[in-house]
Parts: C-alpha cells; sequence; structure tokens
C-alpha cells in the first residue's frame, strides 16, 4: 500500500509539474517545450519521491558520476545507434530506400540544438520510466511485471504521436521493454538513456522519421521504394518490421556488452537476483 500510494503521488506530481513547465516553457516551440518539460517535470518527480519516501539524493534513482556510468552510457549509444544504422542502411544498400533533398535545408546551428533536444528527452523520458517509480516497483510486481507494465506505459504515451500505428506502438513497448531489461542488466539510468538517445539522433540523420516527427538535420531526407511494413509510412522505422528484427539484436547485445554493473539502492533485495552478477562498483 505505501508502495502503491507513492507511486501514485508520483505520477500525480509528474503530471502537475508537466503541465506546469511546458506553461513556462511553450515559447520555445511545441517540440522544444514538450521536451524540456517532460525532462523538467522528471527530475522534479523523482526528487519529491526520493527525498520523502527515500531520504535519498536524486542521484540514486541511477544518475551515477563515476566511471561505470560513463561505460554504460558510451554502450548505450552505441548499440542504439549502430541498430539504427542496420535498420536504415540495410535497405539503402539494397535499394529499398534512397536519399533526396530536403525541402529545405537546415540552419548551422540545428545539429546541435537536436543534440541537446534529444539528450534532453531520453533523459527525461528514461527518468519518468526507469526512475523511481520503476525501481520502486521492482520487488513488489517482480521484474518481469514491472518491465513489461512500465514498456507498455512508455507506448501509450507515444499514442498520441503523428501517424501513431497499432505496429509502431508494438515496437515502441518493445523498446520500453528493453529500456527496463537495461536498467536491470546495469542497475543505472545511463545505459537506458545512451540506448534511448543513440536510436533517437541516428534517425534523423538518416533523414528518417522518428515517431511521427520530422526533423530536418542534415537537409536530406530517406525517401522509400517499398511498402509501410518495411518503410514503417509516416510514423517512421519504428513502425517497421525491420525494428522489430533489430529489438532482438538489442536484447542479444545486451546480454553480452561489456557493461559495467551498479549496485541499485531502490531495487528491493528480491529484484536485485534478477542477474546472477555481483555488482562491479558503487556510486560515487
Amino acid at each position: 500500500m505505501r508502495i502503491a500510494i507513492s507511486v501514485g503521488v508520483y505520477a500525480v506530481t509528474y503530471w502537475a509539474a508537466q503541465n506546469v513547465f511546458f506553461w513556462v516553457l511553450s515559447p520555445l516551440g511545441a517540440l522544444g517545450g514538450v521536451t524540456l518539460s517532460i525532462l523538467g517535470a522528471a527530475l522534479f518527480a523523482n526528487w519529491m519521491a526520493l527525498r520523502v519516501y527515500e531520504d535519498r539524493p536524486l542521484w540514486m534513482a541511477g544518475l551515477y558520476g563515476n566511471r561505470a556510468a560513463v561505460v554504460n552510457a558510451g554502450c548505450g549509444i552505441a548499440g542504439g545507434a549502430a541498430a539504427a544504422c542496420l535498420v536504415l542502411g540495410l535497405p539503402l544498400a539494397v535499394g529499398m530506400a534512397h536519399f533526396v533533398p530536403a525541402k529545405a535545408a537546415p540552419s548551422l546551428g540545428t545539429i546541435p540544438f537536436t543534440i541537446v533536444l534529444l539528450a534532453a528527452g531520453a533523459t527525461g523520458e528514461e527518468l519518468l520510466f526507469r526512475g523511481y517509480a520503476f525501481q520502486a516497483l521492482l520487488g513488489p510486481l517482480g521484474r518481469h511485471a514491472a518491465v513489461f507494465t512500465v514498456g507498455a506505459v512508455f507506448a501509450l504515451m507515444h499514442a498520441s504521436n503523428p501517424n501513431a500505428s497499432w505496429f509502431g506502438l508494438a515496437n515502441t513497448a518493445g523498446f520500453g521493454i528493453l529500456f527496463g531489461y537495461a536498467f536491470l542488466r546495469s542497475r543505472d539510468l545511463w545505459l537506458p538513456i545512451g540506448l534511448h538517445f543513440g536510436w533517437n539522433f541516428t534517425l534523423p540523420l538518416f533523414g528518417a522519421n522518428l515517431s511521427g516527427l520530422r526533423m530536418n538535420v542534415t537537409g536530406h531526407e530517406m525517401e522509400w521504394t517499398v511498402g509501410g511494413l518495411w518503410s514503417g509510412g509516416a510514423y517512421g522505422p519504428e513502425a517497421s518490421v525491420l525494428t522489430s528484427g533489430v529489438l532482438v539484436l538489442l536484447f542479444i547485445y545486451l546480454q553480452f556488452a561489456p557493461l559495467d554493473r551498479q549496485s541499485s539502492p531502490l531495487a528491493s533485495s528480491s529484484a536485485e537476483g534478477a542477474l546472477c552478477e555481483p555488482p562491479s562498483s558503487s556510486p560515487a
């Protein structure tokens, strides 16, 4: 009951804070306002929940500042970017897609702005979905129920994105489950943040839609010569069968990646046994 109440308060706190942050940040535009408000609200909700219910600082949600964090973030970015390159590079190589010039040239500050925006988005969403609430639920629900339930909620959050489809949301749920598994493997947020960012940033570099959103980063776009089952249609590659296959490869990658597993103080002793590996480092 205590955990149910704390998770409920966490959700309500996030919802209220996100509305306030969006009102303040709305002059930055719809995409910038929404993305930064998610980050701000996730930081605030995690800070409040950790302070009130655990008497712990914010970084104990998994934002450790040590060597292991760098290793895990690097493995995440490499895995996410490589997966996106495989999904988009293979069709380009066999003629299923080709590049065409974008309708407008990007400005000089487009790439730095996009990096900041996508890094903020990945960090905010991982804090929200793999932060306090997820870690608090690992014990009472068990790791499988927590990972699959939060993964489904993660997908539902994207249901309002432009051109969302059932297949795209199914793959998005797969990513949510992947990110939950990534937390279990590393016991910090840097691995799922790295995976999330690596994937999200690589898609716009190829000129592909990201969860239904088009970002003109390099001045070119991918034009597909095959149907939506392969291309993902207007939602982008996340609604493609190619992404479904790559998700399987990412789970395998996480099993063998040279991660530096940390100690999660919020996870219960029952959840701590999810992976039979001793913690290799402690938070700094």
